[in-house]
This record gives structure tokens, C-alpha cells and sequence, in this order.
């Protein structure tokens, strides 16, 4: 006898495959790109801050362009949102090697990538997987699409660094920039929109409207603040982790395999955390995180600078790296449901990359000043420790006391 569940099993891990391989694709284009910084210093002669100012723009720029994005996704759906991203991430990773002044990277990197990241990215992808999925299976259908964004750094960075020595920096970058269109097919896959989510005879609030309400929730605000530090961790080590394992004075294959390990790591993070949102709350789990982020940041400026540390730091590091988003997507949606649920997260996600953008940028212009990386370290743990406090205000009921009044 037929399994009648098999074909709504078959259609959940389609969603699952078409949103976690778009995320692996551009997430894991984006995240190599510190491989990129020196040669790109190299070629250009524009000096480390400059470059690192367009990669910090392009981490302001992808949490800008989510807000939006997600609006436009809950409006006229997901699947041309995330076709237009590819194309976009696609363009803008190839024409880089071209451009010789700040401006010119700060346009392709800056805006075209980090644009169309944004617009294929968690604040889209994470509304269509909690539309398309029932709401028990959410939470750790967010943790897999997350982990696809590991996933794809994980492969990638070590892809990255193998070409840039086979074919030569520029060439590696305009194939990384052609892998990225292998996701449009999943555009098909996660079409449609929010109004698809809402229950029979529920008032669907406008996006303005529901941009106040969330405004004016003062744990949503919290979660937003929490997730600015998240920005500031995840954007520095991505942009300076290779630049902080070359001032220690290891051999340049170590950065590409740290990159790697942060990946390896971040799915299982992930995938957990998505497990673990069910289960527990979802502000304690965060609060968790960024205190072992700051432990782990002081435990490895006190070790040696070794590639086994480095390695281990890096495992670590990915274990946290970002298994904040299943929590933090969870709450958004707790807080106020699927329907407006893109474009509340893309705010949330704007939070974030504010934060990335002075992670980025900060990395370049202390290292300039100090020759070293130490003063950026000691304001990752004051930021992880105050965003571990943070969320514990945050008013979240007990998912049993929760689903009482539903059960009535």
C-alpha cells in the first residue's frame, strides 16, 4: 500500500532543498570573499580600509535592501524576489575584477552582490519556508534552511581558494559569480506570497501597519538590538578572519580552511538550534550564544596562535556563527505570525547588518591605526556579553502555557 504522506513529505524537502541551496549559493559566494580582500589590495593599490569600506558597505547594503525585498516578497511573492537577487548576485560577482577605484567596488560589490544577496537572502527565504511549512515543522525548517548558508561556505571557501591558485584571483571570482545562477530554479519552487499564509477570515494588516506594531513592541526592539551584535561578530570574521591568521603570522591555506570550518560547524549550530527552538526559549537560547561567543573570543586570545587554535577557534566560532537566525526568525513569527513575516524579519535583518557593516569597516581602519586586531577583539566580547543580558527581558510565554488557550 501506497504511504498517502509521502507526496506533502516529497513537496516539504523540495521547499527545504530550493530555500537551503539558494542560501548554500549566495551565502556562500558572499562569505569567501575576505579570500578576495588581499589580492584585490594587490591589484588595486587602494589600500585595506578602502576595500574594507566596500565590503562594509556591502553589509549595510544587504541588510537595507532585506526590509524591502521582503515587502516586495509578501506583495508580488518570492519566486521573482529571488530570481532577480541571483541575477543580481551573479553580475556583480563577475564585472569585481574589473573595477579599480573605491566607488567602482563599492557598486559591485557593495550594491549588485550585497543587493541581490539581500533580496535572496534569510528575511525572504525564511518567510517562504514558514508560509510553505506547517507551523510544528518550522522551527527546524528554519535551522536546515540556515544550515544550506554554512553549507555553502563550507564548500566554497576551500573551491575559492583552490581556483584563486589553479586560474588566478579575478578568474575565481567570475566562476564563484556564474555557480550563484545554479539557484534560479528554486524561484519557481518558492513562489507565492504572504496572503497565501493568513487563516480563513483573518484581517491581514498592512505592511505599514505592521511595521509600527513591531516598532512599538518593545521585545521585538530587543531582539533587534541582540541581533546588531550578531551583525558586528559575523561581518568582521568573515571580512578579517584571514587577515587576523595572516597577522599571527600562519601560512594562507589556514584562512581558507578556518573560513571552511566556520561553515562545517555552522550547520551543525544550525540544524541544533532549529531542533532546540521547539523545545526551549527561544530568548534564553540566544542569550546562550553570544555568551559563548564572548568566552570563546577570550579563550582564544589567550591561547596560542597555532592552526590547530585556529582551527578550533574558528569550529567553535561556527557553532554560533549563525545559529542565532532559527531563534530569531521563531520570535519574529511568535510575535506576530507568517503573514507580514518577511518583511519584519528583513528590519530585523537591517539591525543585523548595521552591525556587520562596523564590524567590516572597524577591522580595517584598527588594524590600519594599531597594526593588530586586539581592540576589535575586546569590543566583540563587551558586545557579546551586553547582547547575552539583552534578550533576557524579552517577554516570551512558555510554548506549552502558549498553546493552551489554542487547545481550548
Amino acid at each position: 500500500m501506497s504511504d498517502p504522506t509521502a507526496p506533502r513529505r516529497m513537496a516539504l524537502w523540495l521547499v527545504l532543498l530550493a530555500a537551503a541551496g539558494t542560501f548554500a549559493l549566495t551565502m556562500g559566494t558572499r562569505q569567501t570573499m575576505g579570500l578576495f580582500l588581499s589580492p584585490l589590495n594587490t591589484a588595486t593599490g587602494l589600500g585595506l580600509a578602502s576595500i574594507s569600506l566596500a565590503f562594509a558597505f556591502g553589509q549595510l547594503w544587504w541588510g537595507l535592501t532585506q526590509p524591502f525585498a521582503g515587502a516586495m516578497a509578501d506583495k508580488i511573492g518570492a519566486g521573482r524576489v529571488l530570481f532577480t537577487g541571483a541575477v543580481l548576485v551573479a553580475i556583480g560577482t563577475f564585472i569585481t575584477p574589473y573595477m579599480t577605484t573605491t566607488a567602482g567596488l563599492i557598486f559591485a560589490i557593495g550594491v549588485l552582490s550585497a543587493g541581490g544577496a539581500g533580496m535572496a537572502g534569510p528575511a525572504v527565504l525564511m518567510a517562504a519556508t514558514t508560509r510553505l511549512i506547517a507551523a510544528d515543522k518550522r522551527g527546524l525548517a528554519t535551522g536546515i534552511v540556515n544550515a544550506g548558508g554554512s553549507f555553502g561556505q563550507f564548500v566554497m571557501a576551500p573551491i575559492a581558494a583552490a581556483l584563486m591558485t589553479g586560474i588566478g584571483w579575478a578568474s575565481a571570482m567570475q566562476v564563484l559569480g556564474l555557480v550563484v545562477l545554479l539557484c534560479l530554479p528554486a524561484a519557481f519552487l518558492l513562489r507565492g506570497n504572504s496572503l497565501q499564509a493568513a487563516p480563513a477570515g483573518h484581517k491581514v494588516l498592512g505592511t505599514r501597519e505592521a511595521i509600527g506594531q513591531a516598532l512599538a513592541n518593545r521585545s521585538f526592539l530587543l531582539l533587534g538590538a541582540g541581533f546588531f551584535v550578531c551583525g558586528f561578530h559575523v561581518a568582521f570574521l568573515a571580512t578579517h578572519l584571514p587577515g587576523v591568521i595572516a597577522a599571527c603570522g600562519l601560512p594562507a591555506q589556514w584562512a581558507g580552511w578556518s573560513l571552511a570550518m566556520i561553515g562545517l560547524f555552522n550547520i551543525v549550530g544550525s540544524i541544533a538550534m532549529g531542533w532546540a527552538v521547539g523545545r526551549w526559549r527561544m530568548k534564553s537560547l540566544l542569550s546562550l550564544l553570544y555568551a559563548a561567543r564572548g568566552l570563546a573570543v577570550l579563550a582564544f586570545l589567550l591561547a596560542p596562535k597555532t592552526g590547530p587554535v585556529v582551527l578550533v577557534f574558528a569550529a567553535v566560532m561556527g557553532l554560533t556563527f549563525l545559529s542565532t537566525v532559527p531563534p530569531t526568525a521563531g520570535l519574529v513569527a511568535k510575535f506576530f505570525g507568517p503573514t507580514n513575516m518577511a518583511t519584519l524579519f528583513g528590519i530585523v535583518m537591517l539591525g543585523h547588518q548595521a552591525g556587520g557593516f562596523l564590524g567590516a569597516w572597524l577591522g580595517g581602519q584598527v588594524f590600519e591605526a594599531t597594526g593588530a586586531y586586539d581592540w576589535v577583539w575586546y569590543l566583540d566580547i563587551v558586545l557579546a556579553a551586553g547582547a547575552a543580558l539583552i534578550h533576557l527581558p524579552i517577554r516570551e510565554a512558555p510554548l506549552r502555557a502558549a498553546a493552551r488557550p489554542a487547545a481550548a
